[in-house]
């Protein structure tokens, strides 16, 4: 413990290198306490010392360099008190902001950040040298903020209507076209790149515009903007993506292509949204550089991988993977895409959009103003002699018909469905009016799959979970069982949680299955037979993920809690 506390010493520059030698001697040959060693050295004084020790016992110490700095959360604070008590802004959860400082004893510091934001303030340490360098490269005089404009390249987004002659509209043209507006916006888009975020939703409330990041599937607030804010900021937002700013009372769809040093292409899909207060705006980010991973890498346990290789290796039939929203159904389907991607197979793909272009496959956009639907796309697609077809996905009975009809005629066919679980899917393309015998002589195998978040491996620790969740969950664990929990650090911005990963099921259409899909059986039925063959429930697969540590029960049963 005196060792640490001393290296913690040494890393904030609280003593020299030489004072930290001198010391660690008499620390480790003299067997001195290090409290007495750092009063002898006249150092410290009683009181500091003791401030300085608890602080340093109780506060993380973290290599700001090495840390994702999130720089819209520097408006926060004013100039003045971030170069006067050297305080970078980390991040924002509801009402507390992480700083990071160097002095662990600067009660003053604290004191006037929580005085200048209104909120609590919360603080990691690091290194005085570290913190300087951030608000030299951040705030430096005469410095553009990390040099944002140079690190980004839009692709003609710049736009003029000079037909619009109203006076507001033309000023507001000018506002969002200026250096500290379009430098702002580019940082909320870049820091939202840069940590993997998979969507920035920009909401105005009455008295000001909110800005929250959906990290790992589960939405952040990172920054509260004026609400004088509100309409630059969204105006300079469609203008990037070519929408009409003119246009406020109906929603609009956009895109903006960027070039991130570091990060590669980054495509970014924009939807706008009228409310009450305003226009909402979503903005998707598709990280082209992150690459499609492999089916081993998407958390399937090793039967279901074997079992699951073994169907999309087939010639013909459906394959479909399922779950709601956000599940990571196309990830998936890409992955199986990807592994069977090869010079002999014509792969054609239907999509709205596409997500991620890879090299070998001829992939479409459905365009529906122009009667390019997915019904119609797939009729055209069987005259393209694929051997493959990714049907983005299953939403009426045409499209799950013509599809049937190609994987009847020698074609696989991959595609996705909004359901639950597995055994749900055939009762929903019933009721869409697909013949039981059908399904049963097209369809391989249904994946449904849920993501759930990862524990941080930077502070995962041992914990019990509540009693309500194991009996929510019907689990009594053994006596030697150990479930782990993420208890929050500046890495996972204090949420336990670092990326995810996926729990699945996995149904084969075996002849039991067959006779019963015909005999048009229930869900119940299906998932007791399909439980008789061993089947893994998308429950029982993250229950075992959660007692290998991998995640919590709790995140568990927030996932899978309508099974």
């Amino acid at each position: 413990m005196n060792e640490n506390l001393l290296k913690k010493l040494r890393t904030l520059e609280l003593i020299s290198e030489s004072q930290y030698t001198e010391i660690l001697e008499k620390l480790l040959n003299q067997k001195i306490p290090l409290p007495q060693i750092l009063l002898e050295t006249g150092l410290f004084d009683q009181e500091r010392l003791a401030a300085t020790v608890k602080c340093l016992s109780e506060t993380p110490v973290i290599e700001l360099e090495d840390f994702n700095i999130d720089y819209s959360l520097f408006g926060l604070l004013s100039d003045d008190i971030i170069k006067k008590y050297k305080i970078i802004p980390l991040f924002k959860i509801r009402d507390t902001l992480t700083v990071a400082i160097s002095n662990p004893t600067d009660v003053t510091a604290i004191y006037e950040a929580e005085k200048y934001t209104g909120i609590s303030i919360d603080i990691v340490l690091s290194p005085p040298k570290h913190i300087a360098r951030a608000i030299e490269r951040y705030l430096g005089e005469g410095q553009e903020i990390e040099g944002v404009d140079d690190l980004i390249e839009v692709s003609d987004t710049e736009r003029t209507d000079d037909a619009e002659d109203i006076i507001d509209i033309n000023e507001l043209q000018k506002i969002a076209k200026e250096a500290p507006l379009v430098r702002l916006v580019n940082i909320i888009i870049f820091q939202a790149a840069q940590e993997g975020v998979s969507d920035i939703h920009i909401e105005p409330e009455k008295s000001t515009l909110k800005i929250r990041y959906r990290i790992d599937g589960v939405l952040q607030e990172v920054r509260t903007l004026p609400r004088q804010m509100k309409a630059p900021v969204i105006a300079r937002i469609k203008i990037m993506s070519h929408l009409d700013i003119i246009e406020k009372r109906k929603p609009q769809d956009g895109r903006i292509s960027m070039k991130f040093k570091d990060l590669k292409d980054v495509d970014l899909r924009v939807s706008t949204f009228p409310t009450t207060n305003g226009e909402k705006v979503v903005i998707r980010i598709l990280d082209k550089s992150k690459g499609i991973p492999g089916l081993d890498k998407i958390g399937l346990t090793e039967e279901m991988l074997v079992q699951f290789r073994e169907l999309i290796s087939k010639p013909n039939g459906i394959i479909l993977v399922t779950g709601p929203t956000g599940s990571g159904k196309t990830s998936t389907l890409y992955s199986a895409l990807n592994e069977i991607n090869t010079v002999s197979s014509n792969i054609v793909t239907l999509e709205d959009p596409v997500e991620f272009e890879i090299e070998g496959l001829n992939q479409g956009n459905i365009n529906t103003r122009v009667g390019f639907t997915f019904a119609s796309g797939l009729r055209s697609i069987l005259r393209q002699d694929p051997n493959v077809i990714f049907v983005g996905e299953v939403r009426d009975v045409e499209t799950a018909q013509i599809s049937i009809r190609a994987s009847l005629t020698g074609h696989l066919v991959f595609s996705s469905l909004h359901t639950n679980d597995a055994p749900s899917t055939i009762a929903r393309l019933i009721d869409m009016g697909v013949e039981p015998f059908l399904l049963a002589s097209s369809i391989r195998g249904i994946l449904a799959q849920r993501l759930v978040r990862v524990n941080c491996p930077d502070c995962a620790e041992e914990y019990t979970p509540p009693q309500e969740v194991l009996e929510r969950l019907h689990i009594t664990p053994r006596k030697d069982s150990v479930f782990l929990r993420g208890k929050g650090c500046a890495h996972c911005r204090k949420t336990g949680y670092k990326g995810r990963t996926g729990i699945f099921e996995l149904l084969i259409i075996n002849d039991p299955i067959k006779e019963a899909i015909i005999k048009q059986g229930s869900p119940t039925t299906l998932r007791d037979i399909a439980l008789a063959n061993n089947m893994t429930i998308i429950q029982q697969h993250g229950i075992a993920k959660a007692l290998a540590g991998t995640t919590t029960l709790e995140e568990v049963l927030r996932v899978t809690q309508e099974e």
